[in-house]
């Protein structure tokens, strides 16, 4: 369990890095569209096609990220009501389903991602759209582990048991 939540942490640093990364790519991108556009009269044809898949990107990053973080949009009304006794089974139930429901969405992601695979079409300069949808089961796929994670006690939690 232990490798497992280091490699979770070190695989959150990597997300961290690639949002930065894609970030910079897409500020210096669109600063040089509008550039381009308003002092030369012409643009990259491909550039706001790409923009748009760094953007999607890095919102499945970044929702994969607040995962990690419990920083995720979470509904918990009902979590004022529920007896002290019964929050954390409660936080353990909505995790197991979150990762169950975010599994579901990287096998149909995955699924996806082989049905564009087939149909061999490509997005600009020839790259097959496959490869940018591939952050789609990817990202499912580490959220549902993490959620799992999140729902399994860890030392952390057996020092203080009514902390969800």
């Amino acid at each position: 369990m232990k490798f497992i939540r280091s490699f979770d942490k070190l695989l959150e640093r990597l997300e961290g890095y690639l949002i930065v990364c894609l970030l910079s790519i897409m500020i210096a991108l669109s600063f040089g569209q509008m550039v381009s556009r308003n002092l030369f009269h012409q643009a990259l044809t491909w550039g706001d096609t790409f923009l748009r898949q760094l953007v999607l990107w890095t919102g499945f990053l970044g929702a994969s990220l607040a995962v990690y973080r419990n920083k995720h949009i979470s509904i918990d009304v009902l979590s004022n009501f529920i007896p002290a006794n019964l929050k954390r089974k409660t936080f353990i139930f909505t995790r197991l389903a979150a990762s169950i429901i975010s599994g579901f969405l990287a096998w149909a992601a995955w699924s996806f991602v082989l049905f564009e695979k087939e149909s061999e079409s490509t997005l600009f300069l020839d790259l097959p759209v496959w490869i940018f949808l591939l952050i789609l089961p990817y990202s499912f796929l580490v959220i549902s582990l993490r959620f799992l994670l999140s729902s399994l006690p860890s030392k952390q939690d057996d020092s203080n048991p009514t902390n969800p």
